[in-house]
Formats: structure tokens, C-alpha cells, sequence
């Protein structure tokens, strides 16, 4: 898939990104942290019947974990309610708790170029949404108890969402959507599977600020989730 030479210079990668081999899994960098249980599905809580409006009261007033007391607000999510695609972040950074959405700043301004890289743009067929809904202290990971706190709402936003394929940006939120203690370099490049719903898991954007020479891998990581999206659009059980 060929894509504008402006989209693949705003990502960094223009001339970088000259290979078209399949990248492989390698060792990660980033930082690594505990595994909270992904939300089971047998256990059914209020939480799991409500609707965007109820859900949204809900975690505005959520005192379940000692982040919101640290917090400024509590951070949602932001896009489009029925979207097909599904970026899913750690947390709140300190500006997202100021503005109250995800990935502003430097960080979304990069997922924003990611997304026009592969015909996206947010707010259109796009949701982003984080492991956990106040920002951590100090930009912290979360912790397993917080992120557990948090994985109901997260779960009922995918309930409700439904979305056809979910990006998980990062070591953090790879791990809690999987139940997996795995690298971001060894789950990246494969295709997994949350509750049925295809799983591509990346780096995330603030990761490659630090790391530019990660870039053409996080590119092909989209090229890859474009593909899976493409099939599961072709395929008779999505019609």
C-alpha cells in the first residue's frame, strides 16, 4: 500500500522506511511493569450493563483507586462511539489531565501523523482510550491494583464500541489487554486476539519520541494492522 510522501515525512520515516521485508520481533527497550488480570468475562458487574452515558458518570465520579485523588480529572476516552478501529494508551499524562482526552501534546500529535499515515484520522472511525482513566503520579506506569480498578470501564467501552480491530500502544497496554508478561518486541509483529477481537500491539508514541529509530517498526506495525483490518472486512462473517 502505497501512502503520500507528506504522511510518511510527518511520521519521520521519509526516506528512512526503504524495506519492505516483514520486521521480526526484537528485544524491547521500554520500561516493563506488573500485570494486572484482564477483566474476566463471567464476573458481571453493574459497570457491564451500562451505556455510554451512565459509563461516563460512572468513571467521572470514580474513586475505586487512590489516582483519583491525585488527579485533576478523570480521562475517558475520546472518538467516534462506533468506531472500527480501537488505540488503546496507558494513562493520562499531565497534559491529558488538564484537557481531559487522550494523547495530546507531542505524544498525540504523533498518533494523529500515525493515524493520517493509514487513512485515519481521530474522531473518524477511531476511539483512543487508556488502561487507566486519572492520571499516575509523576507519569508513572499504572499500577496493577489501579489498572484492575480500571479494567471494567475499559472492557464495557470495547462492549459497547465493538470495535474490528484494537491497537494496543505500548508494553503497558499490550500486557494488560493480553494477561501477558511478554516484551513489546516479542508481541509486536504477530496478530493476538482480545475476547475475538484481533489485537496488533505497537510502541507507543511517547516511546518513539525518545526512540526515533523505532519508527519504521511502529510503521510496519500499522501496514500490518491495515492488512488484518482489510481481511476481517472482506470476510463473510463481517458482511
Amino acid at each position: 500500500m502505497n501512502y503520500p510522501e507528506a504522511y510518511l515525512k510527518e511520521m519521520g520515516l521519509w526516506p528512512v522506511w526503504t524495506s519492505k521485508t516483514a520486521i521480526v520481533n526484537e528485544p524491547s527497550t521500554e520500561t516493563t511493569a506488573p500485570v494486572s488480570a484482564r477483566p474476566k468475562a463471567e464476573i458481571r458487574s453493574p459497570v457491564a450493563e451500562m451505556d455510554w452515558p451512565a459509563l461516563k458518570e460512572t468513571v467521572r465520579d470514580c474513586a475505586a483507586c487512590g489516582l483519583r485523588a491525585g488527579c485533576t480529572q478523570t480521562v475517558f476516552g475520546v472518538g467516534d462511539e462506533k468506531a472500527d478501529w480501537l488505540f488503546v494508551g496507558e494513562g493520562p499524562g499531565a497534559e491529558e489531565d488538564q484537557r481531559g482526552e487522550p494523547f495530546v501534546g507531542q505524544a498525540g500529535r504523533l498518533l494523529d501523523n500515525m493515524l493520517a499515515a493509514i487513512d485515519l484520522k481521530r474522531g473518524e472511525n477511531v476511539y483512543i482510550a487508556n488502561i487507566v482513566k486519572c492520571r499516575p503520579p509523576g507519569n508513572r506506569n499504572p499500577e496493577p491494583v489501579e489498572a484492575s480498578a480500571c479494567a471494567p470501564y475499559l472492557a464495557r467501552q470495547i462492549e459497547l464500541l465493538q470495535p474490528k480491530i484494537i491497537i494496543a500502544l505500548g508494553k503497558i497496554a499490550a500486557a494488560n489487554l493480553l494477561a501477558s508478561d511478554a516484551p513489546i518486541g516479542a508481541m509486536r509483529g504477530k496478530q493476538h486476539s482480545y475476547r475475538g477481537i484481533p489485537l496488533i500491539a505497537t510502541y507507543h508514541p511517547a516511546y518513539l519520541l525518545r526512540s526515533l529509530a523505532e519508527k519504521a517498526k511502529a510503521w510496519e506495525d500499522l501496514c500490518y494492522a491495515r492488512r488484518i483490518y482489510s481481511q476481517s472486512k472482506a470476510s463473510p462473517e463481517a458482511a
